[in-house]
């Protein structure tokens, strides 16, 4: 790999001054929380990192968080563009050396630590004593897990930085005028340096043992391959978005040479370098596929499950719960199925499933189709069973085709607070014969609504919480979500197809799953091979969607968990509520308590559901 230019060092070094000064003066700031929240950027850099002054009196929980807020976005013009700001930042990519990962960890633990020294959870409001616990409670997982953010892949399928980079630019990046065009150019400038540093992090990692299986590679260098030509999908979103601006053509002709002038003197060679090291790496990557095998890997792999799952449990018992859940929807699936007349055993019917060319569509167009008119009937059937509805709206995309080989199947992207991008809900096209048309509604309804977009749009939109849980978020309610949206649809009437239920089941047989093989591949050390051949045997999933999903959960440790791990919560507290309400149960109350505290660890939301159901029955 080469060596980075004395320019790059010096960026280095001055990235370095930056990350100190902004620290000191977000320290500062969060320190001063009291009356109109200062501008991160007014502070004096005078505080220090050691030991933060607890907030003054007279300072509001509320003007804290806000101060909090203001002193992460300062480290973060990623995480500005996110939230629809565009500012002196816009033009920017988030610093991403270990030296920032550290000042914004310092900075969440010392202001989690002021917190605790400047508010009496005693004297605040029910909702402000939530949010307290909720800040400590995510500065002590984040304080757990940060001793293996060497662990992390930088560079996978799933989470990659070769895609998700350009990704940002194509989805995130708004040109409505040539300043913010001129930024977009500063970024792809700007990549070189992010890359090479990027790549060189990997190549220390790789070298503590901490590198992707062998097999990853392959995938890496295919979305590097795809951006390594001239007119590369970075390159064809600038010029479609310039292309729109109310400019003349001559400075739109400016802009479009200055973007690839961009890539090719800064962007482009990173590319190629990198394509050099992800090749080195792949010649020496590992074979074996789990998490357990790095150094640490188990006390990692403990630390995922109980940040991404918020419980104590241990992998042999998520494990187990995987076997038993399975057994159950397998019962389930067997009703289906003789419901249809297929005669034969579930395997069998499994494998018509997933090989019958009538569940296939046979073109994008007819998918993308049948998916907005389910989203539709759905968005005129939510007000019966909501009092909340999201304001922005959705849009269904297909995955761009640079990523679209290594992408996922499907994933959602949460509209921005100022109403400038709406909800999305991508979707993996790369192969039809990976998108059973039984899972489409259930596929849509996680995803769209009542699932993530429903849920995610209204956590923006409460503007009376902390920013921090607006924007925030806990894997196992998020996805716990998502997965109760499949069945809640059933009760709101949908699934009149028995195939598309079984489809539903089918989508949830696959998150009982994942308790299986994510815990046999990082726990009971499995291979590969084995967690594809339990999928094989126990789902009707076709072979792409398996193979695809058992490289996602080797790429993602721990994450996979948390669906039906939420789920079943998120049921056995609406269970409890109608069996203990009867009549009085309303689905509109309930799902007012799950969704208008935001995400909350699984603990929190069944006190908060049992407080409901207690001031519910005291009415009388």
């Amino acid at each position: 790999m080469a060596s980075p230019s004395l320019f790059e060092n010096r960026e280095i070094k001055v990235s370095q001054l930056r990350i100190a000064a902004r620290l000191s003066t977000a320290l500062f700031v969060i320190a001063t929380a009291a009356c109109t929240p200062a501008a991160v950027g007014d502070a004096p850099a005078t505080s220090s990192t050691n030991a933060p002054p607890a907030a003054p009196a007279g300072a509001t929980l509320a003007q804290f968080f806000d101060n909090y807020d203001a002193a992460q976005l300062s480290l973060s013009p990623q995480g500005k563009a996110y939230r629809g700001i565009r500012d002196a930042d816009y033009g920017r990519w988030n610093d991403v050396s270990d030296e920032a990962e550290v000042a914004s960890h310092k900075l969440q633990q010392a202001s989690a630590s002021a917190m605790r020294s400047s508010f009496d959870p005693k004297t605040l409001s029910e909702d402000e004593a939530l949010s307290f616990e909720l800040f400590n409670s995510q500065a002590e997982r984040a304080e757990r897990l940060f001793a293996f953010r060497d662990h992390r892949y930088i560079f996978d399928q799933m989470n990659g930085a070769q895609s998700q980079l350009p990704a940002f630019l194509i989805n995130i990046h708004r040109v409505a005028n040539v300043a913010e065009a001129e930024a977009y150019i500063s970024r792809i400038r700007g990549l070189g340096p992010v890359l090479d540093a990027l790549s060189a992090q990997s190549a220390e990692r790789a070298a503590k043992g901490y590198a992707p299986p062998k097999w990853v590679y392959a995938y890496v260098i295919s979305d590097i391959e795809n951006l390594m030509k001239p007119d590369n999908a970075v390159i064809e979103d600038i010029g479609a978005k310039v292309g729109k601006l109310e400019i003349d053509a001559a400075e739109k002709a400016r802009l479009i040479t200055a973007a690839k002038a961009a890539w090719a003197e800064s962007a482009g060679p990173a590319y190629v370098r990198l394509l050099t090291e992800m090749k080195r790496q792949q010649a020496n990557g590992p074979t074996q596929d789990g998490i357990w095998r790095m150094p640490g890997g188990k006390e990692y792999y403990e630390a995922l499950l109980s940040n991404y799952t918020t419980t104590d449990m241990t992998a042999t018992q998520i494990h187990d719960l995987g076997l038993a859940e399975v057994a159950r929807i397998h019962g389930e699936m067997k009703t289906i199925m003789q419901k249809v007349g297929f005669k034969g055993t579930l395997p069998q019917f499994f494998e018509h499933l997933r090989t019958s060319p009538q569940y296939y569509y046979t073109t994008r167009e007819a998918y993308l189709a049948d998916v907005a008119a389910k989203v539709k009937a759905m968005e005129a059937r939510l007000p019966a069973f909501f009092n909340t509805l999201p304001k922005a709206p959705l849009q269904v995309k297909a995955v761009e085709a640079f990523r679209e080989k290594s992408a996922g199947k499907a994933f959602y992207s949460s509209p921005s607070p100022d109403g400038s991008r709406p909800g999305t809900y991508y979707v993996n096209l790369y192969d039809l014969r990976d998108m059973s048309k039984t899972e489409l509604e259930a596929l849509a309804y996680h995803e769209g609504v009542p699932g993530h977009h429903l849920q995610r749009a209204v956590q923006t939109e409460l503007t009376g919480l902390p920013p921090f849980r607006r924007f925030g978020g806990f894997t196992a309610y998020t996805e716990g979500w998502g997965l109760y949206s499949e069945e809640l649809a059933k009760d709101m009437g949908f699934y009149t197809d028995p195939y598309s239920d079984f489809g539903r089941l089918g989508m949830e047989l696959w998150r009982a799953c994942r308790l299986v093989v994510d815990t046999g591949i990082h726990d009971k050390r499995w291979t590969r091979e084995q967690a594809i051949k339990y999928l094989k045997d126990n789902t009707p999933n076709p072979q792409g969607d398996i193979d695809k999903a058992i490289e996602r959960y080797i790429v993602y440790p721990g994450q996979a968990t948390a669906y039906m791990i939420g789920k079943l919560k998120i049921m056995e507290l609406r269970s409890r509520a109608q069996k203990d309400l009867g009549a009085k149960f309303d689905y509109k109350a309930f799902h007012d308590v799950v969704l208008q505290s935001g995400p909350v660890p699984l603990d929190i939301l069944e006190r908060r559901v049992d407080a409901w159901i207690a001031r519910e029955k005291a009415t009388g």
